[in-house]
């Protein structure tokens, strides 16, 4: 079951808020003129043990209190406020679920996504309402998937609107160009048939990997009006444009710009050691 969190905490937020402003200007003011005639029935309300104290206790509970409700919005609210604002349209937290990403993010990396880069979007219907950037060749990037629209997926961007994409013999070209690639003696330990590469896209250099046990999956495409073909980094073990179609401008979310920890499962030691910026 997915939970729509973006949802959950705008309702959190605008429910809180609206509790406690409705208390204010309708609520609050008659509370306080309730204590404070109860402070004049009983004069004595501050000294400890005597009897106008117990009464005043006791009266201003039953007609004077503010409701449980009330305390935990005017409580809650400020914090939720802060959530829903840098989550929303500064930064979001994500986990790397799959290996989709290997060698560039790893199963049980934690990492940041910047929700501005590509332009300021209302939560939930994420409607654009600033236009600030657009997606570019080689950027990691957080969307919704046009098979289904509930759960994030990462991936890179390999082509921008407009471009041709093409995948021959595990050769990436886009617009006729072959993406500059350079093999890596393969580490000690890797799986035999894994092989890494430094690939150039979009003027950067990233790691990427391919399974040379696999078919190569052969493709051309030209990217449509207002869409992004995107890649993940474990070429043969990726679902991606080349499974779900292109990403629509409308379902991007951010920008995966850092990696600030590594956790496997709950059960294993959180790690910092990779902590750094995404390339």
């Amino acid at each position: 079951m997915n939970i729509d969190f973006p949802l959950v905490l705008v309702i959190l937020v605008f429910g809180s808020g609206l509790i406690w402003l409705l208390d204010t200007l309708f609520a609050a003011k008659p509370r306080r003129a309730r204590l404070a005639a109860l402070k004049q029935q009983y004069p004595q309300w501050q000294v400890a043990d005597s009897g106008d104290a117990a009464a005043f206790a006791t009266a201003a509970r039953g007609s004077a209190s503010e409701p449980l409700i009330v305390e935990y919005s005017r409580s809650f609210f400020p914090v939720l406020a802060a959530v829903f604002v840098l989550r929303s349209f500064l930064f979001e937290p994500f986990q790397i679920p799959s290996s989709s990403m290997v060698p560039t993010l790893e199963v049980g990396d934690y990492i940041l996504v910047n929700k501005f880069t590509y332009g300021i979007r209302l939560p939930v219907v994420r409607n654009k309402v600033v236009d600030v950037g657009s997606p570019e060749r080689g950027d990691v990037m957080v969307f919704f998937p046009p098979h289904q629209n509930k759960t994030y997926y990462i991936k890179r961007v390999i082509g921008i609107p407009g471009d041709v994409v093409e995948y021959r013999n595990k050769q990436l070209s886009i617009n006729g160009i072959p993406a500059p690639t350079e093999w890596l003696e393969p580490e000690p330990g890797t799986r035999p048939g894994i092989r890494v590469a430094e690939e150039q896209i979009g003027g950067d250099d990233h790691l990427m990997q391919i399974d040379v046990n696999r078919p190569s999956r052969d493709f051309a495409v030209r990217v449509k009006p207002g869409h992004y073909f995107m890649m993940g980094d474990n070429r043969d073990n990726s679902s991606d444009s080349r499974v779900w179609g292109q990403v629509p401008e409308k379902d991007i979310v951010g920008k995966a710009v850092a990696v600030w920890m590594h956790w496997e499962s709950f059960f294993s030691v959180p790690s910092f050691g990779r902590m750094g910026w995404i390339e």
